[in-house]
């Protein structure tokens, strides 16, 4: 009787306490849900206020986005106005703390710490370029490396380059006057004509006749879709119909081309073939016994492909805008123009069939004063990201917290005005004193970037753009007609 009472009792008590317990727990959930949420968002700029510290920078974050507005489409106002804040500047996207460093000081430390910062690049450069990819390479993996890659690049082999690069740009302006209408001149754009022959460029001296036509215009057509993966906010998965998996897929038939072309150029060498490119100098050079003894096992194709695409990727777009910039002040600075002309026809004698050489080149200073002026003016690389793998001392008042992306740019160091006079002139002759501060201040010349990821071709990148500005100028005349946008840089 006692145990039936007792049921009784649960059986009339139950369901209320059912009843008032479905009545209160939604309220509960959305109140918790609210509480937990509040409370991440509170901790997000706590933790974000705490790892800026007196750095300028916004003094609040805009939660879980930050500044991916900004990102998404930068400009080079905004990057400016954050340089101009200070040494060290801070911001955030997705919970990514960013340091900034536009002092020429700070930069360099970055560049050259290489226990506390590594390249990072954007975040979806690993899953589009390979994570074992060399230029993601640290410490003593990475020295080693590149010094098996420097006999690419040997006064010898830049020589045998710049014959190749002579033919090839001669070719594309033969092409360029025969499709023009001189009954009825216009203006063209130059962007995709010249990013068109950069490329053509590069694969010939990288891999000459290894390589079919087809196969260059084919990695042309869709390099564009690697561009565009690797700015610097993107969607980082490589998803199928995102950027970075079109990216991705393309870095993949390229690089099956290449290392196509690197097994070709094998067997023609192990043949006792002559060299004509980057792959046929390197597969000479791995013939060599002293070479495995000085540097590393022998590279395989698939490495080699690897390997060139770096070379590829670094020249690409950063060649292109230096050749499209360089067209355009030449065409805005006649009297440049005049004396780079004068300068070729003192040295070449007149003969402007005769192949531009390298030993011709190191005769033309004021040719290589306008190569390094606008490098400098127009930065191909405006800034690197870095990833700090531990707590970062920059400054004496300032720890990079361990995870945060720190940027070292470029830009501000190249338009220092106590090292380069009215910096954002084009002044070629600022090279040809070599007491003046540009040439007594090497440090400022960040380019090529500095410290142990310090660009391995910028010679052959000089020599490159020098070939086609000096041929430019003794084959065309060039007038710029300026639209809104002539001045604009994405």
């Amino acid at each position: 009787m006692t145990l039936h009472l007792a049921d009784e009792e649960i059986i009339h008590t139950h369901p209320g306490s059912i009843t008032s317990s479905t009545y209160e727990s939604p309220h509960i959930w959305w109140f918790t849900t609210l509480s937990i949420l509040v409370s991440l968002l509170v901790l997000e700029q706590v933790v974000y206020r705490f790892k800026k510290r007196h750095l300028p920078g916004n003094n609040w974050t805009i939660p879980i986005i930050g500044k991916f507005a900004d990102s998404l489409r930068p400009t080079m106002e905004n990057y400016k106005s954050m340089w101009n804040a200070g040494p060290l500047a801070v911001t955030s996207v997705f919970n990514i703390f960013i340091v900034m460093a536009s002092d020429n000081e700070y930069s360099r430390k970055i560049m050259n710490s290489p226990t506390y910062a590594v390249p990072c690049l954007v975040q979806s450069a690993k899953t589009i370029m390979g994570e074992r990819n060399w230029i993601f390479l640290t410490g003593q993996e990475h020295v080693d490396y590149r010094k098996g890659l420097n006999v690419l690049f040997t006064r010898k082999a830049l020589g045998m380059y710049t014959a190749v690069q002579d033919a090839v740009v001669r070719r594309h302006f033969a092409d360029w006057i025969a499709d023009s209408n001189d009954s009825k001149p216009a203006a063209k754009p130059i962007m995709w004509t010249v990013r068109f022959l950069n490329m053509d460029l590069s694969l010939n001296v990288f891999c000459g006749k290894h390589i079919p036509d087809y196969a260059k215009r084919e990695i042309f057509d869709k390099y564009w879709l690697v561009t565009r993966a690797l700015e610097l906010v993107n969607f980082p998965f490589a998803f199928p119909g995102t950027k970075v998996y079109r990216a991705k897929k393309t870095v993949e038939m390229a690089t099956e081309w290449l290392r196509k072309a690197s097994a070709s150029s094998r067997e023609a060498m192990a043949k006792g073939g002559q060299s004509e490119c980057l792959m046929d100098e390197w597969m000479k050079a791995m013939s060599d016994p002293t070479y495995k003894s000085k540097h590393r096992k022998e590279f395989s194709d698939q490495e080699v492909a690897m390997s060139v695409f770096s070379f590829l990727f670094a020249s690409q777009d950063a060649m292109a805008s230096a050749l499209i910039f360089g067209f355009q002040l030449l065409a805005d600075h006649p009297k440049v123009v005049a004396k780079l002309r004068g300068e070729q026809e003192r040295i070449r004698h007149g003969d402007f069939e005769a192949p531009l050489t390298l030993e011709l080149m190191d005769e033309m200073p004021y040719l290589q004063a306008t190569v390094k002026e606008v490098l400098r003016l127009v930065s191909p690389v405006t800034m690197v990201p870095y990833t700090a793998t531990r707590d970062f001392p920059l400054s004496e008042n300032y720890t990079v917290p361990a995870g945060s992306m720190v940027i070292p740019a470029y830009y501000p160091s190249l338009h220092d005005p106590k090292v380069y006079p009215d910096p954002d002139s084009f002044i070629p002759e600022r090279w040809l004193d070599p007491n003046g501060t540009a040439n007594t201040n090497p440090q400022y010349f960040l380019v090529y970037g500095s410290g142990p990821h310090r660009c391995i071709g910028q010679e052959y990148a000089n020599i490159s753009i020098g070939v086609v500005l000096a041929t430019l100028v003794v084959m065309f005349d060039m007038e710029h007609e300026i639209t809104l946008d002539s001045y604009k840089i994405e």
